[in-house]
């Protein structure tokens, strides 16, 4: 291997994050309902927001059957503030089926509601501890700059070092914007873009989010809120937000108003 070979790269990595990677609650656990719940959460959402999000669903449901006991709509009153509520449906959806038939083998737990390709990696790596890349967006970008070759592979027995650490290094150093490339990154010595000055062109292209700010999303946003602190919301507020929510199995409605889904009365 030559001093800058992907392999030894790899291995920097790996001891880059075991000296400097934070300690984060679902990394004290190989457990898969809250490897399961942390990666739903960390979905399109920074790890500062998910934290006392995760602490707080992790100690009101800390296994699939304790939520799978509750009715939905509990499940996305918990969930407000974080965005995105079908996460918390499909979660839901994911503690019943497991609740009942338990969890499926790892070359299936894409069978879980919600669950893609991506989840599911991160499962095999971070609850199985299996030789596997969970490839984010983050992860995606730093292997298309750093491994343009492809990714080379944990040293044995360390590719749930060596995923984490990928995490780390997309969040912190190889970002989309601005990239810390000389200010500090553990991977700079022999990173092909950056040595050649094409980080931005070779940095995969992701489609813009629409704005927020008068958005669908923001609208239902509202009735949801309403939802998780008063019980109820009124559909006049704006009709057919309260139609999407129904029709997505957020919400439930009951005459002129919206009532958490799953409720009974």
């Amino acid at each position: 291997m030559t001093p800058d070979s992907p392999a030894l790269a790899v291995r920097r990595l790996v001891r880059w994050f075991r000296a400097e990677g934070p300690d984060l609650p679902w990394r004290r656990t190989r457990d898969h309902w809250a490897i399961l719940v942390s990666e739903v959460m960390l979905q399109a959402t920074p790890v500062s927001r998910v934290l006392p999000f995760y602490e707080a669903w992790m100690e009101r449901w800390p296994r699939p059957a304790d939520l799978a006991d509750v009715p939905v709509g509990d499940a996305i009153s918990a969930w407000q503030g974080l965005g995105y509520p079908r996460r918390a449906r499909n979660l839901h959806a994911a503690a019943h089926q497991v609740a009942r038939d338990g969890w499926p083998t790892p070359d299936r737990y894409e069978d879980l509601p919600g669950v893609g390709r991506y989840t599911a990696d991160a499962l095999r790596c971070f609850a199985d501890e299996m030789p596997v890349l969970p490839e984010d967006v983050n992860v995606t970008r730093v292997v298309a700059r750093r491994f343009p070759g492809g990714w080379p592979g944990a040293p044995r027995g360390r590719a749930w070092d060596a995923g984490q650490a990928m995490m780390d290094l997309g969040r912190e150093f190889c970002r989309a914007r601005a990239p810390r490339c000389d200010d500090g990154c553990p991977l700079r010595t022999g990173c092909p873009a950056a040595d050649a000055g094409v980080v931005d062109e070779v940095t995969p292209r992701t489609r813009r989010q629409a704005p927020y700010e008068g958005s669908m999303r923001q609208r239902r946003g509202v009735l949801l809120r309403s939802l998780a602190e008063d019980g109820t919301a009124r559909v006049a507020i704006d009709p057919e937000a309260a139609a999407s929510l129904v029709a997505e199995g957020l919400a439930d409605r009951k005459g002129a108003v919206l009532v958490p889904a799953g409720r009974e009365g």
